[in-house]
């Protein structure tokens, strides 16, 4: 039919098959839709054909719509989706789909459009289009209702994750789970089925069932996502879908879905979950190393430092099956490490997460070690001590002496100078910064830190080995702070004026996550450590400007003993046990008479003024590290934020946002602030005042 579908007649059967490497997309201007309405008007009207079979040449069946059409204009002329299914629904000969592989989106769609559905036992389903800030376009909300019932629809497509093919079968998704040779036992299942007699059974002249009243149910559903998807328009037009489906006929319920579909579509945090995900995958791509750059094979790992961060790497490396040496200096410090690890495991266990027999597998993975000589035949040695210059330079000169020829030795560094780190050893070609976020076993932002010595090879070995481990990896170059500590620096500045100015703890941290943030400023140091930033402030005391304007009250309240959390009191006080934040008189009148101190005379401060200048100090900095070259490009600083620092995705990440709203007004906003008496701390980023000028924007 083209060189995307095939048509053939093998017997009674008419198979068609998508041939659209690499996931078989569902390409609009491609012709692969059309191809398939063609071949089934073929085979419709000839007299030899009883049925047909829908299968996907290659891996699996069809990874779904091409997103990236989406916002453009189509080919005149060539079949959407909806037209397929559409016709499909009118074909009086049964359709058989073979499922294999991901299986997602319209391609599921696509396979619940047909009248049954087989499947290989390594296909995976999914209607992930709520991630996108969309949802099923192609009848997914009106045939999966009437396929499974509502309740168990509507999870599936909240949800939005793949499940198994004999999860599937027990859904009723699937008819049949096959092994074997998937088109030829898929069409020995359809042909037996046309000698039962069985028919074309169409999802759309199903009733969609559920066990309560509707109203009940569609009201208890929205009351139970409206904390989980803050902010996320998809879910709550999910839910309106489905009940269409439940109240209103086929194709009354279809018109809703398009309408809602075509709304989302037009949105800004559609927009912006779109472009994470795009982003995401081109943060894989750096520009001068190629994609067939020779690797280095890392089947064995070591960490040195059995703490929060050390612990939390070395179950990185357990996860994903590779063994991994984890070094301590004393045997209290290493039991308590090891005891840590297990006791996440047994907590995931406890949640019926992870089986009992994976945990043992993992954990038998892992050796302890007081010796720093078991990292003598590491593929890769992580150290993960101490935040001092000095401490990580001794360790690098005895992992230098003792690692094997060729090895990757990484720092988990998330502040200091890995370029001075690597020469301290004889190779500095194979040092590199990974900085991994805390807790190391949750968090799945990886900064790759690349070092003005670091090979090609280590960088893309690295980058790879942080998909292996179940991250994000972003490649950043070289300065205080890389690319997220260094724009939290001036993050959490900027919430430190906001203090001075007039606001308080609680007011800030209200308006950022009223914006979305999973946490504000100040919930987020307590959570941390203050102690962690104190340190860092020490250390760059001096080479800090006179005419800084700095802000003492962190330091006053490290002062008194008061690191966060872990110490019952920070900015906030925590109940013993709790994690709560409760807002202390004490830190307040602290910073009140801080602000006197000063002279400053404290005033109200808008919400809109509190988002604003803490975004915009993001946005600045940002467009700082982009001109510096620090980062490879704007999107790669939004994946960071969005995945390590708690940026709400529907909001796309801080770069994406300023260009939501227009540079033009993010740098009037900037000088205004910057016109006020205290205002010294904002200079415009040049590359983001040339931006502004042109019209342009940092993702174009």
């Amino acid at each position: 039919m083209s060189e995307f579908v095939s048509y053939e007649v093998q017997g009674p059967i008419g198979v068609i098959t998508l041939n659209n490497p690499p996931v078989n997309a569902l390409s609009v201007n491609k012709g692969v839709l059309q191809a398939m309405l063609d071949a089934i008007k073929e085979g419709e009207h000839d007299q030899h054909v009883n049925g047909f079979l829908l299968i996907g040449g290659g891996r699996n069946f069809s990874g779904g719509a091409d997103i990236t059409e989406f916002g453009k204009g189509r080919e005149p002329g060539l079949a959407t989706l909806p037209d397929l299914l559409a016709y499909m629904d009118t074909v009086t000969k049964p359709i058989f789909a073979a499922l294999s592989g991901p299986t997602m989106g319209g391609g599921l769609e696509l396979a619940l459009g047909c009248h049954y559905r087989v499947a290989s036992p390594d296909t995976l389903i999914a209607l992930p289009e709520v991630k996108l800030g969309i949802l099923p376009g192609g009848g997914g909300t009106q045939r999966l209702p009437r396929i499974i019932g509502a309740q168990r629809a509507l999870d599936f497509m909240i949800d939005g994750n793949p499940i198994k093919a004999d999860q599937a079968a027990e859904l009723g998704i699937v008819d049949e789970v096959i092994k074997g040779d998937l088109l030829k036992n898929a069409m020995t299942w359809a042909k037996r089925a046309i000698r039962e007699g069985k028919g074309a059974r169409r999802a759309s002249q199903l009733t969609a069932s559920l066990d309560e009243d509707v109203d009940t149910f569609i009201n208890a559903a929205h009351e139970r996502i409206a904390k989980r998807w803050r902010g996320y328009p998809a879910p709550p037009a999910i839910i309106e879908c489905v009940k269409a489906a439940l109240t209103l006929p086929f194709d009354k319920g279809i018109g809703v879905e398009r309408s809602e579909f075509a709304a989302l579509v037009r949105s800004d945090e559609s927009k912006a979950l779109r472009h994470l995900f795009f982003a995401e995958r081109q943060a894989a791509k750096i520009a001068d190393v190629p994609s067939g750059t020779p690797q280095i094979p890392v089947k064995t790992a070591a960490v040195i430092g059995a703490g929060t961060m050390g612990g939390g790497i070395t179950m990185n490396f357990a996860n994903a099956g590779i063994p991994v040496t984890m070094v301590e200096v004393n045997q209290e410090a290493l039991d308590r490490g090891v005891e840590t690890i297990r006791k996440n495991y047994a907590a995931t266990v406890s949640k019926g997460r992870l089986s009992q027999e994976e945990m043992d597998k993992r954990m038998s993975l892992i050796k302890p070690s007081l010796q720093m000589k078991s990292i003598g035949r590491a593929d890769i040695t992580i150290e993960a001590v101490f935040e001092e210059m000095d401490v990580k330079k001794e360790v690098f000169k005895k992992m230098d002496e003792i690692a094997k020829a060729g090895s990757i030795l990484a720092t988990n560094t998330s502040t200091l100078d890995v370029n001075e780190i690597a020469a301290t050893t004889s190779r500095p070609e194979s040092v590199i910064g990974l900085h991994f976020f805390s807790p190391a076993n949750v968090m799945r932002l990886l900064e790759v830190v690349r070092g003005d010595k670091t090979g090609k090879d280590v960088l893309a070995t690295s980058m790879k080995l942080g998909k292996t481990i179940a991250k994000v990896p972003v490649c950043v170059g070289v300065c205080d702070g890389f690319v997220g500590n260094r724009m939290i620096h001036t993050y959490l500045k900027e919430a430190g004026y906001l203090l001075e100015e007039g606001a308080l703890p609680h007011q800030v941290d209200r308006a950022i996550e009223s914006f979305g943030f999973a946490m504000g400023p100040f919930r987020m140091s307590d959570l941390a450590g203050l102690d962690i930033g104190w340190a860092i402030r020490k250390r760059q005391a001096a080479t800090r400007s006179a005419d800084e304007r700095y802000v003492k009250i962190a330091d006053l309240i490290c002062e008194k003993g008061r690191f966060g959390q872990k110490t019952g009191a920070g900015y906030y006080r925590y109940e013993k046990g709790s994690r709560a934040a409760i807002s202390d008189p004490e830190i307040e009148a602290l910073i009140v008479e801080a602000s006197r101190e000063k002279g400053i005379e404290r005033r109200n401060i808008s919400d809109t003024e509190i988002v604003e200048r803490l975004l915009y100090s993001l946005v600045n900095e940002g467009a700082n590290i982009l001109d510096e070259g620090i980062a490879q490009r704007a999107s790669d600083i939004d994946v960071i934020y969005a995945f390590g620092y708690g940026f709400p995705r529907y909001r796309g990440g801080p770069m994406f946002y300023a260009d939501l709203v227009g540079l033009d007004k993010v740098l009037t906003a900037i000088r205004r602030y910057s016109d006020s008496p205290l205002g010294v701390h904002w200079k415009p980023a040049p590359l983001l005042e040339k931006l502004a000028a042109e019209g342009g924007k940092f993702n174009e």
